[in-house]
């Protein structure tokens, strides 16, 4: 695992952007793997900019998404469809058929759960899977507990997840309870992952990459079991590292 402490949100977003777009040179038909929430953004306005003053090429891309609300349409202005539509994909050359995310008010969940599995153990693994963190340790959706399930699954949301998303709805009761995600077998067939961090709040998680604990009460140590994994984070988000490569 490479650890890598940036100054500054931008520094970090352009920072995933290269390891994006290296994975895109290489394969044009590349797998990407994408996360939703505040931490990417700064990557997707980056590869957006890029595909228009640097013909960095989508048009031969697939995309895998990790998660879903339970209950939310596409439409639905916090969906992750709707997030993914307006922060990258009606911006850059993709083709609309070739992007992939959990449909989160299937009429059965569980079958939709299994579809998505499906799909993704059908196609070549992901070039490379970008992660956030969640305060407790969750990635995608995988809530920290006695025992972690290795498919795409349905999941309850802990309180601390829940707190930690109000902000982006109109309040801590308008946040889905329940969740599709993608699990860890999804997650770490990926050729290489990247995973962005930012801010005071996820130092603590970050923190933890540096123990010699692998635990699934804290679902990200379980990165450290993958060959290739870089860390790319704020100062702020990287305060609790020691040694890090800055």
């Amino acid at each position: 695992m490479e650890i890598i402490v940036l100054g500054s949100e931008k520094d970090v977003a352009y920072k995933a952007a290269d390891l994006v777009e290296e994975a895109m040179r290489n394969n044009p038909t590349a797998v990407l793997g994408l996360a939703t929430g505040s931490s990417p953004l700064g990557l997707y306005r980056e590869l957006i900019r890029r595909n228009r003053d640097e013909d960095l090429d989508f048009s031969k891309i697939t995309t895998v998404n990790l998660d879903e609300y339970a209950g939310l349409s596409p439409e639905h202005h916090q969906s992750y469809h709707y997030f993914m539509k307006t922060n990258l994909f009606d911006h850059i050359n993709i083709n609309p058929n070739n992007t992939h995310v959990p449909e989160g008010n299937a009429e059965d969940l569980q079958k939709e759960a299994e579809r998505y599995e499906d799909m993704l153990m059908s196609m070549e693994p992901q070039d490379i899977q970008v992660l956030g963190i969640g305060t407790n340790g969750h990635i995608a959706f995988n809530e920290p507990s006695q025992s972690l399930s290795d498919v795409t699954h349905t999941v309850s949301l802990t309180d601390d997840t829940i707190e930690s998303n109000a902000r982006f709805f109109e309040g801590k009761e308008d946040v889905p309870r329940s969740a599709i995600t993608m699990g860890m077998r999804g997650i770490m067939r990926a050729k290489k992952i990247v995973l962005i961090a930012l801010g005071k709040s996820k130092a603590e998680a970050v923190g933890k990459f540096r123990d010699n604990e692998i635990t699934t009460m804290n679902p990200s140590s379980l990165l450290k079991l993958h060959a290739d994994v870089t860390v790319i984070c704020d100062s702020e988000a990287g305060s609790m590292l020691e040694n890090s490569e800055k």
